[in-house]
């Protein structure tokens, strides 16, 4: 077995590092106080190719392998999560859909713009009543003539109303199978079509700085050409898209935990307590040795499901075991750089505030814990 990441991957890892550093890190506190999305950083984000990392250059993205993707993704994530997540949203949950289930017109008309960092795409999925029950769908898509009418909401849709966001993939029910359940279909809905409204939505605990929306579709008229793939198709397609964006979750887990973790690290072996760095106390160096020790396992389980997503091996197992272990290891991590800084760790001027803050998201979006182990379970064959 070789461990060894590529010297691309290397680079990617040691540029994004520095790109954090240097736009992010400065701006990040200011950015979670005011709860703004940042369009200059997205843009920046896209001019140095993170947006479309997987995609091919034919359609403008840099056609590199889902593990560079992921270490970006992860990079981003030790610096600030909110960028992290503009990304993650945006390559996984935006790109992803178009990319692998669209039509030649639609990869041409959208993906340029959105691998460049110019646009954003959202991906409707959750709604009012059906969280982890994606199979509650409520919003319908009725055919008249050559077009679609579209009814419903959408809500905790990242990316999907912010100032250069250009539209959202949206499920819907078209109809019902033989078997007597819903028929669900996927549909492209650009900004600015009649009856679609996209509201901001204010007053999060977490990725403050990243654009979340509620949508509202009133008798939305779409062409039959702004269908995704087959009617049909659409609840098959969300399962493969989550399948991908779970990877992206483990990654904003692990980075978050080693963000976390250096933080702590650091504070602890500067931070003078009864004439000694607090490193030195065996109950602070147990709790820093345990960190690092998850994070290791935590880096080994993500970076092998994404090593069987890019050989095309069966990894939906994987990707929720990553998730879920990710996730939850961040909350873990972050819990113990809190009480490693002690007060200052509750001050906003202290990043590991904002970070355990940022982390209780990760248990929840794109397939809640409990949902993470359902999925496993049916893996293993429970």
């Amino acid at each position: 077995m070789d461990f060894d990441l590529t010297k691309e991957q290397e680079m990617i890892k040691k540029e994004v590092r520095k790109f954090a550093l240097k736009e992010i890190a400065p701006v990040a506190r200011e950015l979670d106080e005011k709860e703004e999305f940042s369009v200059e950083l997205t843009r920046k984000m896209g001019e140095i190719g993170l947006f479309g990392m997987f995609v091919s250059e034919k359609y403008g993205g840099q056609g590199l392998d889902y593990l560079s993707y992921i270490i970006a993704v992860e990079e981003l994530a030790k610096v600030d999560a909110s960028q992290a997540a503009t990304i993650a949203a945006g390559n996984s949950l935006g790109i992803g859909p178009i990319y692998y289930f669209g039509t030649e017109e639609q990869k041409n008309k959208y993906l340029p713009k959105l691998c460049s960092g110019e646009g954003l795409w959202g991906f409707g999925l959750t709604e009012p009543e059906a969280g982890s029950d994606a199979g509650g769908t409520k919003t319908t898509a009725v055919k008249d003539g050559n077009e679609w009418v579209i009814n419903g909401s959408k809500i905790f849709i990242t990316n999907g109303s912010s100032p250069i966001s250009m539209g959202v993939t949206v499920q819907t029910v078209t109809g019902t199978r033989e078997d007597g359940r819903p028929e669900y279909t996927c549909f492209l809905v650009e900004h600015g079509t009649k009856g679609f409204t996209a509201k901001t939505i204010h007053g999060k605990m977490m990725w403050r700085a990243s654009n979340t929306a509620e949508l509202y579709f009133d008798n939305v008229r779409v062409p039959e050409e702004n269908m995704l793939g087959k009617r049909g198709d659409g609840f098959k397609q969300m399962l493969m898209t989550l399948d991908g964006g779970r990877l992206s979750i483990g990654a904003m887990g692990l980075g978050g935990a080693e963000g976390a973790y250096e933080r702590a690290l650091k504070y602890a072996k500067q931070r003078v307590q009864f004439g000694q760095p607090i490193s030195k106390f065996q109950a602070i160096a147990f709790k820093l040795a345990d960190c690092a020790t998850e994070i290791e396992c935590a880096r080994n389980l993500l970076y092998k499901a994404c090593w069987l997503r890019d050989h095309n091996r069966p990894f939906a197992k994987y990707a929720a075991m990553a998730k879920l272990y990710c996730s939850e290891l961040m909350g873990r991590v972050v819990d113990r750089a809190v009480q490693i800084h002690g007060g200052y760790g509750l001050m906003k001027e202290y990043d590991v505030e904002r970070f355990y803050r940022d982390q209780k998201i990760l248990d929840i979006g794109e397939g809640t814990s409990e949902v993470q182990r359902i999925v496993i379970s049916r893996h293993i064959g429970c």
